[in-house]
Parts: structure tokens; sequence; C-alpha cells
């Protein structure tokens, strides 16, 4: 992965996990880094109650990003 993902980043899922009741899309927070390419990450509603908490790859995850990326 070009950029590596870090601590708070705010990641969607790209791939369905349907073990855990999540569809690709869902936006996430990275909460704790597991290994160079696993992390936690924190699912909420819109109430700020946590529905998932679990380990996931970096290759399920992409970065969001909310500001306009300079090269």
């Amino acid at each position: 992965m070009k950029n590596k993902i870090k601590l708070l980043d705010v990641v969607a899922l790209t791939e369905d996990l349907p073990e855990h009741e999540l569809k690709r899309g869902q936006v996430g927070a990275v909460v704790e880094i597991l290994a160079p390419d696993a992390y936690e990450v924190e699912f909420v509603d819109n109430d700020g109650r946590t529905y998932a908490l679990l380990a996931i790859k970096e290759d399920n995850l992409l970065v969001l990003h909310y500001e306009p990326a300079f090269a």
C-alpha cells in the first residue's frame, strides 16, 4: 500500500464481511495497530455506539481523505 494506515485514520471496508454483518463501504476508525498489516477498527453508529470492533487486514481497508491531497 502506498500510504501506510495510521492510528485514528478513518477507513472504509473494501469488501463485505458477512460473518460480522459488515458491508463494503462501511466506515470506521483505526483504534489500534496490531501488526504491520493488521488494524483494530471500530465502527460506530450515528449515536456514537460501537456496533463492531475487530481486527482487519490492510488489504480490506481504504483510507478516506477529507482534504485535498497535494503532489
